[in-house]
């Protein structure tokens, strides 16, 4: 579930993956159009060339970071079939939270500015929301499967902001330890 590196391919994709990294980091609010545009190594005529606006740039941001998300929980479960929870869960609270804000998860990095968001850019992320947890569900077995995968979203989310915002080595890892056992009780 790594993300790639940053290629040579065309505009467009350059600029995806320069405003994913951009939200990320400095989130909607403190990522501007010329910053966006120069990690993509393009001028901002260029970035409006592929977007209409900067809440443009961050609906495609969310949507390719939560189906990023999706690919990866696909991954574990075809892996690991029916015991694809617990190493997900591991994989995602250990190894994932090593990596930059830039390649952070797109789902507790976009959280917060969605819902200061507009409408169409709340509707994307709902849609994607939705598909990611008809995913999660399809791998719990029994009764309330939905609720469950809803549940472990929220935790894994809740999680991964929390450790990243303390300054404390051993406070994100209490946080993190704990959010691993809540939600492997799921």
């Amino acid at each position: 579930m790594a993300r790639p590196k940053k290629s040579d391919g065309d505009a467009r994709t350059r600029l995806a993956d320069a405003v994913g990294r951009g939200f990320r980091t400095g989130g909607f609010g403190g990522a501007g159009v010329d910053a966006l545009a120069k990690g993509a190594g393009l001028t901002s005529g260029a970035f409006y060339a592929h977007f209409e606006s900067k809440a443009d740039a961050f609906r495609l941001a969310v949507a390719d970071g939560l189906a990023f998300l999706r690919g990866g929980i696909a991954q574990f479960q075809a892996q690991y079939g029916s015991g694809w929870r617990d190493p997900f869960i591991d994989f995602y609270l250990g190894e994932r939270m090593e990596v930059g804000l830039d390649e952070a998860c797109a789902l507790p990095s976009f959280s917060s500015d969605v819902a200061r968001a507009d409408a169409a850019t709340r509707a994307v992320y709902q849609g994607e929301l939705e598909r990611l947890a008809d995913l999660v569900a399809q791998g719990f077995r029994g009764t309330h499967a939905r609720q469950r995968a809803l549940a472990l979203l929220a935790i894994l989310t809740g999680a991964a902001d929390m450790a990243r915002a303390v300054k404390d080595d051993a406070a994100r890892r209490e946080i993190l330890a704990a959010a691993k056992v809540a939600a492997k009780a799921i």
